[in-house]
């Protein structure tokens, strides 16, 4: 039985960092450069400018993100071998039998063989934020003149839809609620680029 507890929860520990770092990355990256895009769009129709903007931010926004997982995930870890080492002196005198690592894994959640890895973290930001962020620069650059901006804009919110289901499906948490979330986020960026966007090239004029 307690074997079968560590094996859950382990399996949970690798399906909620794996979630966490390609939930938070995608969505990053359709939030991000959809702004981004969208409010560069609201000024100018010409499709080399946005095409320049959108690869400075999609190659901004992997960096950040993958620093900022990356320093993250550094500190989790010290914090994991913390927790480790104090119960590894608080059970050195343990009989034989004792199984250190179902113990610490069933207490604390974190496996004495394996810590997380930061560098695993940082990739899979850096790459789920790339991933994401092709949906609005495809979208935006796409030759539908004048409705290009609503087409980036549904297609955002769809790409964000999909991706709430899916974070709340994995995680077992409300799919509604997931969905609502990520959408109103997406569609309030989007909404406030364009109209400052929009703002500046009626200055501009």
């Amino acid at each position: 039985m307690k074997e079968e507890k560590t094996q859950k929860i382990e399996s949970l520990n690798a399906r909620s960092n794996w979630l966490r770092a390609a939930v938070l990355g995608s969505n990053d990256g359709i939030v991000s450069i959809a702004g981004l895009v969208v409010g560069v769009a609201a000024v100018t129709e010409d499709k080399s400018l946005i095409l320049i903007t959108g690869i400075a931010g999609i190659l901004a926004g992997a960096i950040s993100m993958a620093a900022g997982e990356y320093i993250s995930v550094s500190t989790q870890r010290d914090m994991e071998k913390n927790v480790v080492d104090k119960e590894r002196e608080q059970h050195k005198n343990a009989h034989e039998d004792f199984n250190f690592r179902a113990h610490v894994m069933t207490e604390h959640g974190v496996d004495p063989d394996e810590y997380t890895s930061p560098w695993q973290a940082a990739v899979a930001s850096a790459a789920s934020f790339f991933i994401g962020s092709l949906i609005p620069m495809i979208a935006v650059l796409l030759p539908f003149g004048k409705l290009s901006i609503p087409f980036t804009f549904v297609s955002v919110l769809i790409a964000l839809a999909f991706t709430g289901w899916l974070s709340a499906y994995l995680g077992g948490t409300n799919r509604r609620k997931s969905i609502i979330r990520v959408i109103f986020g997406g569609a309030l960026a989007m909404i406030a680029t364009y109209g400052i966007g929009s703002l500046f090239g009626i200055v501009g004029l």
